[in-house]
């Protein structure tokens, strides 16, 4: 036991949490070979299985629940000391790993994942797209991105982004061929483009306006898992998609799409960058999270800029000549 190092026991600290030597290694940056061979090495040193494999599952043996109760508190204590030191460096270090959905990483990959690379040369960033709610924390990631109403609630969540809005858009083309719907109900007789989730299931249309709310399955030919592809058959004619405007925004605003039934589709809160409560903040999720403040602050400032100039040429527009 005293060539055991603290590689070895990360590595069975990793193993309990994934329960997969596949995952845990690419959380320790190394091959599940390497992996296996490491753990085979420290239950022979010790002379106790610790980890028990099968073809289906993997989980610590009873000694291995024991063995990680004890060194798991010291393991966290050395991790937290370690980064203490960081934050003495003028700049943080290390891998940030953030599991996102796909519209969330297009959303922040350039305005501050790229900043936050440039900012601080030696930290790395792992995006992990990932449509399904997961647990990040036994995942191994330091931080996930999803709509603020998707967040576990024991978690803490800063704004990542504007409000957001669903839009059903359709290409002009498409609305040479059929008529405008004016309510939900118009589109029982539209060829929607279906939306898979990644559970399996059919996602229902949902709108609301003025308190009534109505979920409905749409009808249409067409089903697809991807915002990005659901754009690309709304752009061909191929039917309505209902998708986040920061998908379509662009394109309404060339006239390649037009949206529609805008009264039922009401903004509602955006997406959020969320981690655990009770975990020590490493320095550098902090610095991204103060980046993202930055940008928020940011784009806040520039709306309010925005508004009031647009107030301004209302109000001269409306002011008599001789008046001004």
């Amino acid at each position: 036991m005293l060539h055991t190092g603290l590689f070895e026991l990360n590595a069975v600290a990793a193993i309990s949490a994934h329960r997969s030597f596949r995952a845990a290694a690419t959380e320790l940056g190394i091959s599940p070979s390497a992996l296996s061979h490491a753990i085979a090495t420290l239950e022979k040193r010790l002379g106790v299985r610790l980890i028990n494999r099968t073809t289906r599952s993997v989980s610590l043996s009873e000694a291995g629940e024991r063995f990680l109760a004890r060194v798991g508190p010291a393991l966290r204590e050395i991790a937290g000391a370690m980064e203490d030191v960081n934050e003495f460096r003028d700049t943080p270090t290390g891998t940030l790993r953030i599991n996102l959905k796909e519209r969330a990483a297009h959303q922040i990959l350039r305005p501050v994942v790229g900043k936050f690379l440039r900012r601080y040369p030696d930290m790395n960033v792992e995006l992990v797209l990932e449509g399904r709610h997961i647990d990040i924390v036994a995942e191994g990631f330091d931080a996930g991105i999803r709509l603020a109403e998707a967040v576990p609630q024991d978690m803490v969540s800063v704004p990542c982004g504007p409000a957001s809005r669903f839009l059903v858009v359709g290409a002009p083309d498409y609305f040479a061929r059929n008529p405008l719907p004016r309510s939900p109900s118009d589109l029982l007789n539209h060829a929607c483009i279906r939306r898979r989730m990644p559970g399996g299931k059919l996602y229902r249309w949902e709108f609301e306006k003025r308190g009534e709310e109505i979920t409905m399955d749409v009808p249409g030919r067409l089903t697809l898992d991807s915002d990005a592809l659901m754009v690309e058959a709304a752009l061909d004619g191929l039917g309505l998609a209902f998708v986040s405007d920061f998908w379509v925004a662009k394109h309404i605003a060339d006239g390649a799409l037009q949206a529609v039934l805008d009264d039922w589709t009401p903004p509602f809160p955006g997406l959020r960058l969320y981690y655990p409560r009770h975990r020590h903040m490493t320095a550098g999720l902090r610095a991204f999270i103060d980046l993202l403040r930055e940008e928020n602050n940011a784009e806040r400032k520039a709306g309010s800029t925005s508004a009031v100039g647009k107030t301004r040429k209302a109000t001269a527009a409306k002011t008599p000549a001789a008046q001004t």
